[in-house]
């Protein structure tokens, strides 16, 4: 009998050993990320009990010899689950976690250059925070140049970056 390419069924082919070992390694690395996630993040992964015994139980381990191999038991635990549903789910946490970053970092930008006199990057946050005390602002940022020339803890710096984001989460 003789086989044509229409004959043959993808489905059929054996996994090679390698191929075997990728998928280990990369459900492994999956369940590192799990370990590294705290409880409320979590929280929001679709995960059975027995795994995340595992995750707590690993949790309290040293990172040595036995936390590795208990990451070999995560992974094979995780071949029963729908692993891909939980790396999705890592994904859109992460994602959040450095939106997180990325706007902490544009509002101490915002709070550093208005510190420095930034006059465009106050009329920029005036005009996108239609409801903010601008007075208030100004005092805020005349007691945190203050506080840079006269080299004071930053104690009106970290008012000013509180104000700002505050601002900015009531427009979202």
């Amino acid at each position: 009998m003789v086989y044509k390419y229409d004959d043959i069924n993808p489905d059929d082919y054996i996994r090679s050993k390698s191929q075997a070992k990728r998928e280990m390694t990369a459900l492994q690395k999956l369940g590192e990320q799990l370990i590294e996630l705290n409880d409320k993040q979590l929280a929001t992964i679709p995960c059975e009990e027995k795994l995340l015994d595992a995750i707590h139980e690993a949790r309290k381990m040293p990172h040595r010899e036995a936390r590795r191999r208990h990451l070999q038991f995560i992974g094979k635990v995780m071949r029963g689950t729908n692993h891909e549903e939980i790396q999705a789910a890592v994904d859109k946490v992460q994602a959040r976690s450095d939106q997180y970053v990325h706007r902490q970092h544009q509002i101490e930008r915002f709070r550093d250059l208005l510190i420095e006199g930034d006059k465009q990057i106050f009329q920029t946050i005036v005009t996108n925070c239609p409801g903010i005390d601008v007075q208030h602002l100004k005092q805020l940022v005349r007691s945190a140049q203050k506080e840079k020339d006269e080299n004071l803890p930053p104690k009106s710096s970290r008012k000013l970056f509180s104000y700002i984001r505050e601002q900015l989460e009531l427009q979202d």
